[in-house]
Order: C-alpha cells, then structure tokens, then sequence
C-alpha cells in the first residue's frame, strides 16, 4: 500500500494525479498544512514530511518527500505505469532534464510572474521569456513536451501551470496542452478524489 500525505488544493493534488495513472491500491491520509498565501491552517505533528508540507509519500517503508522526487520514484517503481523512460532508453536523458527543468526554470518563472517581479529584473524577465519559447518550442512539436508520450514531466509541467495560467501569456498551443492534460481519465478521477480520503481501489 502506498500511503499519500494530502492536504486538499495543494501541491499533494497532483499525486492523487499521479497515483490514478499508476494504478495500484493507496490510501489517501489527510493533514493540515500552513498555507502562506492565506495564513490558514497549521503544521501536522502526523505529517512525516521533513517540513510539515505536502506532497509526503509513504511506499514499502520509504518516506518520498517534494513532488519531483515522488513522480521519479514512484514512475521507476512501476513501470508498467509506461509514463517514465526507463534507464537504459535512449530518451531517458531528455525525461530528466524535462524534470530537473521543471523545478530550476519553470516554478522560479511561474512565480517571478505571479509576484510581479518580472518588471523589475531583465534577469528574471528573461528566464520567464525563455521558460515560454522552450515550452512553446517543445509543444508546436508535441503534442506533449517529450512528443507523443505523456509523462511525469507532462504531470508536473501541467499542473503548474494550470494552477498559475496567469503567470504565462495567452497562447492557444498553452490552453490545448493544458485541457489535453486535464482529460485524462486519470486526472478527472483525481480531481473528483481531491477532497477525500480513504484507501482507494487500483484504477
């Protein structure tokens, strides 16, 4: 049984995402988590997150803690999920730099944006350019940033930027992404399964 730490509209929704896709038994074990942007909620003593965030993972023994290290982990566990390259593919590289990508380029960008910094620093203006020309780039060749495949770098890219659609500009490549992604079976289940918890069956 894998076991989710999971704070409802929070960076843990998309494990839920994550876990439908695999498609083994977990169980979803709701927390409270300080949230910066309202000043709600409190830490989880229960939580076993180093600090007291979400996304916490629990598998065979194992705590995975941060988003990026839970979609590689959890994607090499089972591959039968078919949504990772696996190590001696030759498109294995491209998957993890897509992933390392992810959290050096487009998270700092995604929130430059968001705070309005871009005005005031050519520096972080033209790594949130560049964040949208590799995206934009990658896309027009797509239909998903490794091409035809669906990954976890699709998982996470996507669910970024949905939450923060904002912080990019309109781009009707952007918006078909982003719906192709929020389509999947998988990630409708999730979305239903957001403010739930329990053990779920296998998809």
């Amino acid at each position: 049984m894998i076991t989710l730490f999971h704070a409802p509209k929070s960076r843990s929704s998309r494990m839920i995402w994550l876990l439908e896709e695999i498609g083994v038994p977990y169980e979803i074990r709701p927390v409270s988590i300080f949230r910066p942007m309202t000043g709600d909620g409190q830490p989880d003593p229960a939580n076993p997150h180093p600090d007291k965030r979400v996304p916490a993972v629990v598998h065979d023994g194992r705590l995975l803690a941060e988003s990026v290290a839970i979609v590689l982990y959890l994607l090499d566990a089972f591959p039968e999920a078919n949504l990772a390259p696996a190590q001696a593919d030759t498109d294995r590289g491209d998957y993890l730099t897509w992933m390392a990508w992810y959290v050096a380029e487009l998270e700092p960008a995604l929130f430059a944006a968001q705070a309005g910094d871009l005005a005031g620093s050519a520096q972080k203006q033209r790594g949130h350019d560049a964040v949208v020309a590799r995206l934009r780039n990658a896309l027009a060749a797509g239909p998903y940033v490794m091409g035809d495949a669906f990954t976890g770098a699709d998982l996470l890219i996507s669910s970024a930027m949905t939450f923060g659609r904002a912080a990019f500009p309109a781009d009707a490549l952007f918006d078909a992404y982003l719906e192709r992604c929020r389509n999947r079976p998988a990630a409708i289940r999730a979305l239903a399964l957001d403010d739930q918890a329990g053990p779920q069956p296998a998809a």
